[in-house]
Formats: structure tokens, sequence, C-alpha cells
């Protein structure tokens, strides 16, 4: 087996993870709630990650990373928020678009230029919204709309990131993202929910979503992305979305009707057509 099938693996199976997680946290905030739940995820991933970040920790890699990272804390936010009046299915097609936006903000905040390909995924992810959100039996769900805004942000996290990341550690600026969205989730806690330990039954998803889907997920990334190309590891993400589909569907019992279907279709239609194309063309 080549070692680039095998750093394909992994990243396959990190977007494997992240589809899980989807079920997996609906679940959770149930039970704890959301702010309290991202404290604890985001504290167990930085204190795993710490002992191989801070010995090459600088003030100014702390500074970018944690400037970035509120941004990622938004997405987290609005995510989470939505997974408790929305499907994993959903949620998942929905933050996929940050594909979608990621070079509409590199365009809105940096100038940068984009192709004929985004506009024409724009269209279609926007269509598939429409349909995905409104087209179920209950209508426009509120959601899909605060998911929305998660893949909005995540598509500034990856705009910034390809401004600011250049010439630091990556593992040293992914842990001072963590960090930093550890250190506002715990600060606004007490605002907004008890503080209080973790039931028993939400400690599987905590460890699960900390130390796998965030601190090793963004180690195995970093690694990996260290050795493929970067348009080929993007490529890969996009199965993200996919995987939580499945999940959604086998694990929680997500259901589409047939104009939801057709909605998730143009979703990830755009995505291809946003992110896949564009490189196929490029090799050619």
């Amino acid at each position: 087996m080549g070692k680039n099938l095998i750093y394909t693996l992994m990243l396959v199976g990190i977007t494997a993870v992240w589809g899980w997680t989807f079920v997996v946290v609906r679940d959770a905030i149930a039970l704890y709630g959301v702010l309290p739940f991202l404290a604890v995820r985001f504290a167990l991933a930085a204190g795993a990650l710490a002992p191989f970040s801070i010995p090459k920790l600088t003030r100014r890699t702390l500074l970018v990373g944690g400037g970035i990272g509120v941004v990622l804390a938004v997405a987290y936010l609005f995510q989470t928020l939505g997974l408790l009046f929305t499907t994993p299915t959903n949620s998942g097609l929905i933050t996929g678009l940050f594909v979608v936006f990621a070079p509409l903000a590199d365009r809105i905040f940096f100038g940068a230029s984009f192709s004929r390909q985004v506009i024409v995924a724009v269209v279609l992810s926007l269509l598939g919204m429409v349909l995905l959100a409104g087209g179920g039996p209950e209508g426009v769900n509120p959601g899909d709309l605060l998911t929305l805004v998660c893949a909005a942000a995540l598509g500034l996290h990856i705009a910034l990131l390809s401004r600011y990341a250049a010439g630091y550690d990556a593992l040293s600026l992914a842990f001072a993202q963590i960090l930093a969205m550890s250190a506002l989730f715990i600060l606004f806690w007490p605002f907004f929910d008890p503080v209080e330990l973790p039931p028993r039954g939400v400690w599987i998803a905590l460890l699960v979503t900390g130390l796998v889907a965030s601190a090793g997920a963004f180690w195995v990334q970093t690694f990996a992305q260290q050795r493929i190309p970067a348009a080929r590891t993007a490529i890969i993400l996009t199965m993200e979305p996919v995987f939580a589909a499945l999940f959604g569907y086998w694990l929680a019992g997500d259901r589409l009707v047939i104009v939801q279907i057709t909605g998730a279709v143009l979703i990830l239609s755009a995505l291809i057509v946003g992110e896949v194309l564009p490189v196929l063309r490029r090799r050619k």
C-alpha cells in the first residue's frame, strides 16, 4: 500500500468521525447544554495537544491563532446550537457549504478573485439550501439557518488561515485556536448554564469529540497535509457531509422527503463544482 493511499485513508477516517459526531453531539447537548459541552470538549482537546504544542508556541502564534480561533468558536457555537433544532443530516450537509463560503469570504475581506465555478456553486448551494430547509413537513427550520451561519464562519476561518497561517508551526497554530475557543466557552458558560460536571451519559460524547474529533483529527490532518497536496485534501474533506447523511440515516433515523433529497443533491453538487472540478481541471 502506497504512502499516499495511507494518508488519504487517514483523512477519510477523519471525515467519517466528523460525520458521526453530528449524531453524537445532538444527543449530548440534549442532556448537558451547548456551552457546557463546548467548554469541556475543547478544554479536553487543548489539554491533549498542550504537551506537543507548547514547546513550539510563540507569543505571535498565540495571538494569531487566538484571533482566528474566535471565528472558529462562532462556527462551532452556531453549529451546535443548530443541532438543537435540526437533524444531523441537515446539519452535516449545510455545514459542508463552507467550501462555497471560503472563496466568497476571500473575495469580500481580501479582494481575491474567484472563478465562474464558484458562482455556479453558490447558486446551486443556495437553491439546495432552500429546498433542504423548506421542503420538510414542518417547513423552514431555524436550526438550518443557525447552521448556515456556522458554514459562513467556517468559510471565513479558511480564508483567514490561507492569509495568515504561513510561516507558523501548524500544530501550535491549531492549539492556539483550540485554546482560544476553550477560553471563550468557559468564560461565557456561567452566564447561560449552571457550572456542573457532565452527567455520566455525556462523557463518551465529550471524549470522542474532544480527543478524537478535535485533538486527534487536527493532528492527523496536519500530518497528512504536510505530505499530500492541499487541493487533494480539500476534495477528501468534502466527504464529511456525506458521512453525516449516512450516520443520520443509520443512527438517528433521519429521513428526507423528495424535495429535501433534491436539495441535498444540489448542495453536494455545489461542493463538487466548487472544489472537485477545479482541481481535476488543473491536473489536466
